[in-house]
């Protein structure tokens, strides 16, 4: 690594974790914004390390959501059977609602709850993580995201 890093160089390493939370203002920004930033300052040993972690974070948490929207989707088609159903139940019954229905709905409530509870999860270890990483470039200090799978192979063997 180089012996100096400038403040420049730990303004654009955090501005490029920062950058990934422009994804609540514009699809895919999460991506696009901290690639262009890195891009154009990967020449920079330091940047470059933080646009390579930043960038496999924000792949990996993509990861990580798909799988967790592919294990909910069985129950997701599942349970929209089974409003039908109870739907109709509801109608040939003249409006008539049972304890035997709200059983069946209950356990799918209960496994959309646990959905939620993961991807309310996955979005605050994001938040920390960025965050945490935007503090250690700014201190000048190389940063290593926890959980992130390494698409892009990156020169940082141990977290400072």
């Amino acid at each position: 690594m180089e012996t100096t890093i400038t403040e420049n160089q730990k303004n654009t390493g955090a501005f490029i974790h920062l950058s990934t939370f422009l994804k609540y203002f514009f699809p895919f920004a999460n991506y696009i914004a901290p690639l262009l930033i890195w891009t154009f300052n990967k020449d920079k040993v330091f940047v470059d390390e933080h646009g390579k972690q930043a960038i496999n974070f924000q792949l990996s948490t993509m990861v990580y959501t798909l799988l967790i929207a592919l294990i909910c989707l069985p129950f997701v088609i599942i349970f929209a059977t089974d409003i039908i159903m109870l739907i109709e139940n509801i109608d040939r019954n003249g409006g008539e609602f049972t304890i035997n229905n709200i059983k069946n709905i209950s356990g799918y409530l209960l496994l959309f709850g646990i959905a939620i509870l993961l991807f309310f999860t996955l979005f605050v270890f994001e938040l920390y993580a960025v965050i945490t990483a935007s503090i250690f470039a700014s201190r000048g200090q190389l940063y290593q995201y926890p959980l992130c799978i390494p698409f892009i192979k990156t020169n940082h063997k141990n977290t400072i």
